[in-house]
């Protein structure tokens, strides 16, 4: 079934005022020169777009003001989700579009407009350890820290164990080949953090992506669409909304690893 680009549709997407008008006047009634002081606009720039909302039953107006009809109650209910993950991908565009995103479940791809507050951070390749540091320095301030790592970072070893010493409840999830490497090479400070009361170790076999949630923070890095690791730009947002999405994403990836209790 094909709409009609005469319709509905296209009064409510092939005009931004439109749309605007529609989602303003959701929240309550408004008189023509209240609508006309919002958009900072003329009668005559404003009345052709009312009219044109009049007719397709999306709005009404009775002697004093303009009002949002049911049906366009209905026509706002699902357009505003929609316009929220657009204007969340487009916010992002690039970082959505050059790397691989089967890391990341569908259920909360879906779900995409609760990162649209979250920006990218890019640091140039000489100093991407320095943008580590800023980045973990962010994350000491947190009361509790969950992540999955699939890359190695020389610093995080030690900053994780700190971590525990201070008694930040932490989970991390690594990847087998990360795993491996921090066993050998960093014996001691693995085994001081499966030491802690407030620390959890999960294995998985691999994951495509690398990321930290806290109670305020996420940060999320992918991989390009080669394989390769982008160590450059990371999708960073603070608040519930953002952490708590992050936590989820966290909770599927533990559902498929196995914890690691000792060495």
């Amino acid at each position: 079934m094909q709409l009609k680009s005469t319709g509905l549709l296209s009064v409510l997407t092939f005009s931004e005022k439109r749309k605007d008008l529609l989602f303003l006047l959701e929240e309550g009634p408004r008189s023509l020169s209240q609508i006309r002081e919002y958009f900072d606009v003329s009668s005559p720039e404003i009345s052709p777009r009312l009219k044109e909302m009049e007719a397709a039953n999306l709005i009404i107006k009775d002697e004093k003001e303009y009002h949002i009809t049911p049906i366009g109650k209905v026509a706002a209910k699902y357009l505003n989700p929609l316009v929220n993950t657009l204007e969340s991908i487009e916010k992002n565009e690039d970082f959505w579009k050059d790397h691989i995103l089967e890391g990341i479940p569908q259920h909360l791809l879906d779900r995409i407009s609760e990162l649209g507050e979250c920006i990218v951070h890019e640091e140039s390749l000489e100093n991407i350890y320095d943008s580590h540091k800023k980045f973990l320095d962010n994350i000491a301030r947190s009361k509790e820290v969950c992540g999955v790592s699939s890359i190695f970072i020389p610093i995080y070893p030690e900053f994780f164990a700190n971590l525990a010493k201070n008694n930040v409840p932490t989970s991390l999830i690594l990847t087998r080949n990360v795993f491996e490497k921090v066993k050998n090479e960093y014996t001691e400070t693995m085994q001081a953090y499966l030491d802690s009361d407030n620390t959890r170790l999960y294995l998985i076999e691999s994951a495509k992506v690398a990321f930290v949630t806290t109670d305020d923070f996420f940060s999320l890095s992918l991989f390009f669409k080669n394989g390769t690791y982008d160590p450059q730009r990371d999708l960073m947002g603070t608040g519930n909304t953002i952490s708590n999405w992050g936590k989820e994403l966290f909770e599927y990836y533990k559902r498929e690893a196995r914890e690691i209790t000792s060495l």
